[in-house]
């Protein structure tokens, strides 16, 4: 049963190209279907999240992370009432536009264009993605996903000022986006604060005593770990307070979103869209422990030194790559040579470097930079 205040997918705005209705799936899973078998999406499995695959096969990348993001929304989605199925849809979609190498490839790509006066954001680049780049249907380009879905890729973790956006005019850039896109950036933290702790921990780079100094919630639960199962080993100990550490995290979240709609007298979407805040949220306590975390991770991984030969290397291939082809469109491959007719060389190029694998981007720095 769908809460007053879900999207309902028969009354969604449609597609960009109208298309018959299908016999046993309705829009939303058909746009997870076309998501789920799209290039970009099959890309994320080479890109890195954290850590790149010289680390272990064991730590997360971009795919196995939406998969983990995916996982977390359908289950508070369910809970909240609101649309499951959309709520797949823009997990799954989610980070289809970040470059290659993680948040330090998109910094470094967007300075890049800076320099052009343009900039690069991976939400807008997905949106191209979807809506131009993938190649799969003879009707159309793109995926043809519905204006719901779309509109999550661009609204699910930031607010973009109409003034500034206008190309972006068709997204209702002066309303709130509804609950199910609400709730993928929330979600997405849930996953990666926790996952990031695991992978820190299993590499060595983060140890249980800091963590335990520096997370306070991750150091409650362990305590509860270590009075429930003295004889467990520490990584099993580590494992239960983790867990534990996600749960506090989505429960509360489901519990103070579903006592903000209520103290909102929210009844229905177009009240959620008109809503002055977001109503999808932690509570001020849990939020302050997930800034906790986040600032330790900030501080004592993503910043540690033993990633730093890496990042630069990842940075040093993006940076020299954009200024060969920038200087030398003539050097890019057919298509993006017939796109660099009708758009500056620079955005073409950002658009070639932000589709890349790790490792192809490497493969192309030692072929044309070396």
């Amino acid at each position: 049963m769908l809460a007053p205040y879900a999207v309902r997918v028969e009354q969604s705005r449609g597609r960009r190209h109208p298309e018959p209705a299908h016999p046993y799936r309705d829009d939303f899973q058909r746009d997870r279907d076309r998501v789920v078998h799209s290039r970009a999406f099959r890309r994320l499995e080479n890109k890195t999240q954290v850590f790149t695959r010289r680390f272990s096969d064991h730590f997360r990348n971009r795919l196995t992370h939406t998969i983990e993001v995916s996982q977390i929304s359908r289950t508070l989605a369910a809970a909240l009432g609101l649309n499951v199925e959309l709520v797949e849809a823009l997990a799954l979609v989610h980070d289809v536009g970040h470059p290659p190498f993680g948040h330090a490839g998109e910094k470094t790509l967007d300075a890049a264009m800076r320099a052009h006066g343009d900039s690069f954001d991976h939400n807008l680049h997905a949106l191209r993605i979807v809506e131009d780049f993938e190649v799969r249907y003879a009707a159309f380009r793109g995926l043809n996903l519905t204006f719901e879905v779309r509109e999550g890729i661009i609204k699910h973790s930031r607010d973009y000022q109409p003034a500034d956006y206008p190309q972006l005019a068709e997204y209702r850039l002066d309303q709130r986006p509804p609950l199910e896109a609400q709730l993928i950036d929330l979600t997405d933290e849930i996953a990666y604060n926790t996952a990031d702790l695991d992978d820190g921990y299993e590499a060595k780079l983060l140890k249980l005593g800091e963590i335990r100094e520096r997370v306070g919630i991750f150091d409650r639960f362990y305590r509860e770990a270590e009075k429930q199962y003295p004889a467990a080993i520490e990584k099993l100990k580590f494992n239960e307070a983790l867990k534990r550490m996600l749960d506090r995290m989505a429960s509360d979240l489901i519990e103070n979103t579903r006592a903000r709609i209520e103290a909102a007298g929210v009844k229905s979407l177009e009240e959620v869209r008109a809503h002055g805040e977001r109503l999808a949220a932690f509570s001020p306590e849990v939020d302050a422990e997930r800034l906790q975390a986040k600032a330790f991770l900030n501080q004592r991984l993503y910043s540690n030194s033993a990633l730093k030969p890496e990042k630069a290397h990842a940075e040093r291939a993006i940076q020299e790559l954009f200024e060969h082809w920038t200087a030398h469109p003539e050097a890019l491959p057919k298509t993006y040579r017939e796109h660099a007719r009708h758009q500056p060389p620079h955005r073409v190029v950002c658009d070639y470097i932000a589709g890349m694998t790790d490792h192809y981007i490497l493969e192309q720095h030692e072929k044309h930079c070396s």
